[in-house]
């Protein structure tokens, strides 16, 4: 009986661990909503944005934005400009459009049901991109990096967030993906790295790069 607990505790959190990475249905709906209400999230996408320096006429753009709390930040940021989002799952798409609906309904913000591999059009060249611990779930991060360098103006601007959250995850391991994130971007030819540390449990990194002159080969 013991080991068929054990079993069941494992396959319930293995659910829950497939719902956090891509929410569905109810769960999902309500996963989301602890993710909004967690104060370490909130703090985490704040402190994410401000790094960005997003100005009022900027063209930005989030992956993966969950309940939709940066992109909030982003659009009281970029006032006269245009906040785009993606995320693969419907469930926080949905989340998202109401928290974020008067801006939705003014067209400042524009939130679409895609996956990085398969990103939509945008219009013209993006200013901004913010990633929070998405990257890890790419298919091919190097070449989805190069994909959005450019949609990129030279000298944009990308943040890569990271927040680890396996178990036991020490500041070590927000230092290991901080380096990880770096030799992403760096194969994928963006310039001027720096990583910003957020004093979390575990830390947040934080790291910035931007778009050089060209396109990438």
């Amino acid at each position: 009986m013991q080991t068929t607990g054990a079993s069941l505790k494992q396959r319930a959190l293995r659910a829950l661990v497939r719902q956090a990475h891509h929410p569905r249905g109810v769960v999902g709906w309500a996963i989301g909503r602890m993710f909004a209400h967690r104060p370490s999230n909130r703090r985490r996408n704040t402190w994410a944005v401000s790094l960005l320096d997003v100005r009022p006429t900027d063209r930005v753009l989030e992956i993966g934005f969950g309940p939709g709390l940066a992109i909030r930040e982003l659009a009281g940021r970029a006032t006269q400009g245009h906040v785009f989002g993606i995320d693969h799952s419907q469930a926080m798409v949905r989340q998202a459009t109401r928290r974020n609906a008067a801006a939705v309904r003014a067209g400042r913000v524009h939130l679409t049901h895609a996956s990085v591999e398969r990103l939509p059009s945008f219009g013209d060249p993006l200013d901004a991109i913010l990633a929070v611990n998405s990257v890890g779930f790419w298919p091919d991060p190097v070449q989805r990096l190069r994909e959005l360098r450019r949609l990129l103006r030279p000298a944009g601007r990308i943040a890569l967030v990271s927040q680890p959250r396996c178990p036991g995850a020490t500041r070590d391991t927000t230092t290991r993906a901080a380096q990880e994130l770096q030799d992403l971007l760096t194969q994928a030819g963006f310039t001027h790295l720096r990583v910003e540390t957020l004093e979390l449990d575990p830390p947040v990194a934080c790291v910035l790069a931007d778009n050089p002159t060209g396109l990438p080969s």
